[in-house]
């Protein structure tokens, strides 16, 4: 138990339940890379184009993502104070990790974002009390010739070979695999076409309503939780933590 708690760190307080969630539009009331894209790169009518390629697997998520951050000019570290200034958090959110921290439920973030703006992001809201929470992620990196914290000299590092960059399964798959009596309850909350790869690898998702990735699960009859804010999710998650559902009695 003692290695495996190494290679999956997040079953180490013996949880009942692992929260893995988005974090742009998801834990954010507005995506942070939109706001990039829309107000600093080529607009919204562009973003929004190559979005429904990807819905309609005419183009993969990490090439369109790619041309969307290449739009954006603006030296790296401006581009992060600009979204410390700009970017809110659901406020529910709040208060759904001071009560996922009492209750031992670690919160995951699995993003197709970077990590630094994440990061910043995170102690904008929860100062340094940030503990409970765990970041995986994109990464950023300067150009060639070029410096990130010059204008054009920055471009998104991903973090794996994948279609998505990022394929936010792999990190829910091997806590999936655990045998009966020791797997956690997964749960995943997402809003859109970066959280496709995540959407079937846990028990129960939360897809934020009348958002791409709730349109995305219902044309396809997967089942999944609407949820509008962060208060409805936690209301869901600590009765299901309270009434003590473990995974033997979830359908798989």
């Amino acid at each position: 138990m003692g290695s495996q708690c190494v290679e999956l760190p997040y079953i180490a307080g013996d949880p009942n339940i692992i929260f893995f969630t988005d974090f742009d539009g998801t834990i954010t009331l507005e995506d942070s890379n939109d706001h990039l894209v829309d107000n600093l790169g080529f607009g919204i009518e562009k973003r929004r184009a190559l979005e429904l390629d990807v819905l309609k697997g005419k183009l993969a998520f990490r090439d369109a993502f790619k041309v969307m951050l290449d739009s954006v000019p603006l030296p790296f570290d401006e581009c992060v104070r600009i979204l410390q200034r700009n970017i809110k958090f659901d406020p529910y959110f709040v208060e759904f990790y001071h009560w996922a921290s009492d209750n031992n439920v670690p919160i995951v973030v699995l993003s197709s974002g970077m990590t630094p703006i994440i990061k910043a992001l995170l102690q904008n809201a929860l100062g340094d009390e940030s503990g409970n929470i765990f970041v995986i992620a994109n990464d950023v990196e300067a150009r060639e010739g070029k410096l990130i914290d010059e204008a054009g000299g920055w471009q998104i590092k991903y973090r794996d070979e994948s279609q998505y960059g990022h394929d936010k399964s792999r990190a829910i798959t091997p806590y999936a695999s655990l045998p009966e009596g020791i797997r956690p309850i997964l749960m995943f909350a997402g809003d859109g076409v970066s959280d496709l790869s995540a959407a079937s690898g846990s028990h129960i998702l939360f897809a934020k309503q009348g958002l791409d990735l709730a349109r995305y699960c219902a044309e396809r009859k997967m089942p999944f939780v609407p949820f509008n804010n962060w208060a409805s999710i936690r209301a869901a998650v600590q009765d299901i933590n309270e009434g003590g559902l473990r995974n033997d009695r979830l359908k798989n």
